[in-house]
């Protein structure tokens, strides 16, 4: 009889044949059961995001090492999303009262974790990042809420902490925002400043009693659909009802004195045509009625009440403190153009539409990006510069050096991706599908795909990204790059340096979250 021959000794071509069959999860979770079998299968990650039309908004990876497109978990359709890390996307979504609503959502495992109201919702956010991991009682997320401002939240709190302006430049904004496995958050302007953004230790917070009132966190799931809650019928007192028993009814004035934006930014909302107004973020039940008979017809005493709002909020329900400060503070410079790129790039920022952060190596980088047409501009010391279309310049931070900021040519075999996802860099030499030395970008003309600049020739070509097979007609929509897990490792092997991006086993993610 023929001795058994074990699993790790499929033949290479059968085992692909296998996975080829196999949805992302059980795909990567083959991929991990053995040496042999990590070897001949293709990693799945980098993949592009894609979002294919229709009654749900339906995910694709679209995997450039595998050259196919794994099918992720359906949500709701009206739903943007708004960063992408470590397997985990966020999306932004409305609630049935209205307001904007984030979640952190893992397509695989189908874990959602909803994060708390951001009182700054009338403000456009095109980025969050946040915690690798995330769990619902262990978290951090940030975000650009406006054209100055920094948002962040942990777990336990309440609602995001909206921080002070950040003193830019003139005319500067804002762009884009970069979170590091250290807790620190790295926030660049339109102009290549640069602030760094250092969140407090995150503090593990206990599993919500049921029988607790003043959850904070809404009703709300992507995986389902929802709807308003029911109105109480009959003589029960409704739940919003905050009208004042000794009082008569003729004494009862109407709040719309103040607008709904304005209770909004107070962090309050309209109970109606009743005088209270009450927190949109504790049970109704909790709050005693105001004895203040002007409450909602004079700002004097809104003022007093959102006062005792603020004084409710501190404790435990409140994010702690954080800290943001010019990353060129450290080395006591300060931020000019000129004095801190390299010329001719300290006029090149003034044409580079698209800004982006990217950490390789314990080095911090900038990715400039011409999103405007072909561009010819004069020196100040004389000549001509040409930036094409599309072109793209990395720059390196050393803090050692004056100017701090100089372009590199070449990237050591690295790949960059960015986009509205956290920033990845990785290894990209001998990974199917890759090439080293290469941004990776998301654009084009007409609409968004996959993009790769290479360094070496200095253009950008599409990166070819397999399709999601839909019917003629129908077009799909690009978001970001998606990686199963952004932590690159390195090691070497023969004199050769191989970097990897390491996936995790989702079944063994799946118990992590459940736990």
């Amino acid at each position: 009889m023929a001795a058994f021959r074990s699993w790790a000794d499929l033949q290479p071509e059968l085992l692909c044949c296998v996975g080829d069959r196999l949805d992302l999860k059980w795909y990567a979770s083959a991929r991990g059961a053995c040496t042999a079998w990590r070897r001949a299968l293709a990693p799945p990650s980098p993949a592009v995001l894609i979002a294919a039309p229709g009654s749900m908004w339906c995910p694709y990876a679209a995997s450039l090492p595998t050259r196919r497109s794994f099918e992720l978990t359906a949500v709701l359709k009206s739903v943007r999303c708004v960063g992408s890390s470590n397997g985990w996307i966020a999306l932004s979504g409305k609630h049935f009262n209205g307001r904007t609503v984030f979640v952190l959502f893992h397509p695989i495992a189908a874990v959602e974790i909803v994060l708390p109201p951001l009182a700054q919702e009338s403000r456009w956010v095109s980025k969050v990042v946040f915690s690798p991991n995330p769990t619902k009682e262990d978290f951090a997320a940030a975000t650009i809420c406006d054209i100055n401002r920094i948002a962040y939240v942990t777990a336990g709190a309440r609602r995001w902490a909206v921080m002070d302006p950040v003193r830019l430049a003139c005319n500067d904004q804002l762009i884009d925002i970069l979170y590091t496995d250290s807790g620190k958050v790295y926030c660049l302007t339109k102009c290549g400043d640069v602030h760094l953004l250092r969140l407090p230790e995150r503090r593990r917070r206990e599993p919500a009693n049921p029988d607790e009132g003043g959850h904070s966190e809404p009703e709300f799931s992507l995986l389902q659909p929802h709807s308003p809650p029911a109105k109480v019928q009959g003589p029960s007192q409704p739940k919003f009802s905050f009208l004042r028993p000794h009082l008569p009814p003729a004494e009862v004035r109407s709040n719309q004195h103040f607008s709904n934006h304005d209770l909004r930014q107070l962090g309050f909302t309209r109970c109606r045509d009743v005088m209270v107004i009450q927190r949109r973020d504790q049970d109704p039940n909790t709050i005693a009625p105001c004895t203040e008979r002007c409450l909602c017809s004079t700002s004097t005493c809104c003022r007093k009440r959102y006062n005792l709002y603020m004084a409710e909020s501190q404790g435990s329900h409140m994010n702690p403190p954080a800290t943001v400060e010019p990353l060129l503070s450290e080395a006591n410079i300060l931020f000019n153009p000129s004095n801190v790129f390299a010329s001719p790039y300290d006029s090149v920022s003034a044409f580079t539409g698209a800004k982006n952060l990217v950490l390789c190596d314990g080095s911090l980088y900038q990715v400039w990006r011409n999103t405007s047409c072909t561009v010819t501009f004069q020196l100040l010391g004389g000549g001509q510069h040409r930036v094409l279309e599309n072109e793209i310049f990395v720059l390196k931070y050393n803090p050692q050096l004056q100017p701090c900021w100089d372009v590199v040519k070449d990237l050591g075999g690295y790949s960059f991706f960015v986009g509205r996802n956290n920033a990845v860099s990785m290894y990209g030499e001998g990974v199917p599908g890759l090439k080293g030395n290469c941004v990776y970008w998301i654009g084009g003309r007409g609409r968004d795909q996959g993009m790769v600049f290479d360094m070496a020739t200095g253009r950008s070509a599409s990166c070819q990204a397999p399709g999601v097979g839909l019917a003629l007609g129908h077009t799909q929509m690009t978001i970001c790059w998606y990686f199963l897990s952004d932590i690159v490792s390195s090691r070497r092997s023969g004199g050769r340096r191989v970097d990897q991006t390491p996936v995790r086993a989702p079944s063994v993610l799946i118990q992590d979250l459940q736990e």
